[in-house]
């Protein structure tokens, strides 16, 4: 058994992207497969994790579904993040040439992403749970004509061999993970450019959401992310998720949080932490 205060948790088996995710951005940790992302939480709350590693969005699938709403309900706070390219591989059986397969095997969001190769080939997709559970099904199968599209740490550990590697449509087909903890982080305020997550949900009233944002936009709060969902099976009540540079430390964003506070029913910070190298690497202006 590994160590628990070592260990990272993620949802899916091993050579899943989270697990890949998990060993570039903590190499010195164990990794621990979970079955959902509740499982992942749960492994944190009971010790046997000292981190979790959650996707919530992609390049080109976009946001992951269920994580917003399961992110205000963990009892977690994230304290980091996380951008892994996504290189897909088609992996087959050794000996295997790309020519003999006739079905690919993967998650539908590795399908899709992966049509131009699919269409060339001429061969039949077939839908999985996820990426790295379709490779451990082709190993088992020991079928030429099967083929999955998943990671290369997949391949490796299914004891597959990797009959074309990038063959993701989109070059900048990347994921976006959040590092979650028992407790919060303390970045310095001083220490780079800090990002500072949110939950909150505006009254029911005309320009609600307008008067919410208001205080970010005279405060000089710069909001790299905001979206909407609906919370409690209601058509008219949105719960929004946001991500703002700074922290409340930064007096400029205290403000605009108070000002928020004013104009909302609930405000939820999920997490203040540093920015990742990639944001920082692919900022606008």
């Amino acid at each position: 058994m590994s160590d628990p205060d070592n260990t990272i948790a993620f949802q899916g088996a091993p050579g899943a992207y989270s697990d890949l995710a998990c060993r570039a951005a903590r190499p010195e940790m164990a990794t621990l497969p979970c079955r959902a992302f509740e499982d992942a939480f749960a492994a944190v709350h009971d010790g046997k994790a000292a981190l979790a590693m959650i996707p919530i969005e992609n390049s080109v699938a976009g946001r992951v579904a269920d994580i917003h709403h399961l992110l205000p309900q963990s009892g977690l706070h994230i304290i980091g993040e996380h951008f892994q390219r996504v290189n897909h591989h088609l992996l087959g059986i050794k000996g295997a040439e790309i020519g003999d397969v006739t079905h690919v095997h993967s998650h539908v969001h590795a399908l899709n992403q992966c049509r131009n190769l699919i269409r060339e080939l001429g061969v039949e997709p077939v839908v999985s749970v996820d990426t790295a559970g379709a490779a451990a099904e082709v190993a088992q199968k020991g079928d030429k004509t099967q083929a999955a599209i998943a990671s290369e740490l997949a391949g490796e550990l299914d004891g597959l061999a990797s009959l074309k590697a990038d063959i993701e449509d989109a070059e900048h087909n990347t994921t976006r993970f959040l590092i979650m903890a028992r407790e919060p982080a303390a970045p310095d305020p001083k220490a780079g450019l800090i990002i500072t997550s949110l939950v909150f949900r505006v009254r029911n009233v005309p320009a609600a959401l307008y008067k919410a944002m208001g205080g970010f936009a005279t405060n000089a709060v710069n909001m790299t992310k905001l979206e909407s969902y609906l919370v409690g099976g209601n058509f008219s009540a949105a719960q929004f998720y946001a991500d703002v540079e700074g922290c409340p430390a930064h007096k400029n964003v205290a403000l605009a949080l108070e000002e928020l506070e004013f104009h909302t029913r609930e405000v939820k910070i999920l997490g203040v932490y540093p920015a990742h190298p990639f944001r920082l690497e692919n900022k606008d202006g």
